[in-house]
């Protein structure tokens, strides 16, 4: 599934051409995702100028100028893909390319779901916060307000082992199976660690491994394991950098550990990391 450096990299990605746009065509070319498309979708799109893209957890957030917000979630293999004209008339329309829209420009913005997990619905502006969607999400790890006092707060009392309480929306979101280890091998902190322990200096390294990691990622175009591609068809490339993720049985990175990388399963997860180095 996209997490915050993946869905990150396509708000980035369409921004360009779609901020300041107007959507002259919307193509639907199915009844539903993971939920129904919205109502006249189409009619209430078409002729609307794109205000700005943002991003709340893992989910885009298309502020149209009549005060409507397309929410679009790419679920486990969404992607939006950018077309010039050329490109348009070379590639056809694939069997997932769901939903088609069309801008003032002449570029096409393709969303592609093969397993139709994503979705996408239309509320107004002021509706977005209190949303159903966004009910219960945690803080964002890249704002400059969440820090280690914020975290271990959020994780006061939780005997739950730290790697599960990360990838547990309501403590924060957007931090994924990949990132949550990798965020943990660079601060030092075993997955199997008790989340309530967490706190002090522990919780700031392990805040300001998770803002590493996440941006390292979005630098890199987010990570392309099977489905992530960005929105030029680029692919990501932070999987290159991996220091244990899906590395089982490899030698720790870190200089004279010497240890393997080990692998277990926790919450039907695989999590990786050094049992040395991290505690």
């Amino acid at each position: 599934m996209p997490e915050l450096p993946e869905v990150e990299t396509v708000r980035r990605g369409l921004s360009p051409r779609l901020v300041g746009r107007r959507i002259v065509r919307l193509i639907q070319r199915r009844k539903d995702l993971r939920l129904p498309m919205p109502a006249r979708f189409a009619a209430r799109v078409e002729g609307r100028t794109v205000r700005a893209i943002d991003r709340r957890a893992k989910y885009l957030l298309l502020r149209l100028d009549d005060g409507q917000t397309l929410i679009v979630h790419l679920g486990m293999s969404g992607r939006m893909t950018l077309h010039d004209a050329a490109s348009a008339a070379a590639h056809p329309f694939g069997r997932h390319d769901h939903v088609v829209f069309e801008t003032d420009e002449g570029w096409q913005v393709r969303f592609n779901d093969a397993r139709r997990f994503g979705l996408m619905v239309l509320a107004a502006d002021e509706a977005v916060p209190g949303h159903k969607l966004f009910k219960g999400l945690g803080p964002e790890p890249l704002d400059a307000t969440f820090d280690g006092a914020t975290l271990a707060a959020r994780l006061a009392g939780r005997r739950t082992p730290v790697k599960a309480a990360l990838l547990d929306q309501k403590t924060l979101v957007g931090v994924g199976n990949i990132y949550a280890c990798e965020a943990l091998f660079l601060a030092g902190v075993s997955p199997r660690r008790s989340a309530h322990t967490v706190r002090g200096e522990r919780a700031d390294r392990l805040v300001a491994a998770i803002k590493q990691v996440l941006q390292r990622s979005i630098e890199d175009g987010g990570s392309t394991l099977r489905d992530h591609v960005q929105p030029g068809g680029e692919l990501g490339y932070f999987q290159t950098r991996f220091n244990v993720y899906d590395r089982s049985g490899a030698i720790c990175p870190t200089p004279g550990c010497g240890k393997p990388v080990r692998r277990l399963v926790q919450a039907g997860r695989s999590t990786f990391y050094c049992g040395r180095c991290q505690r």
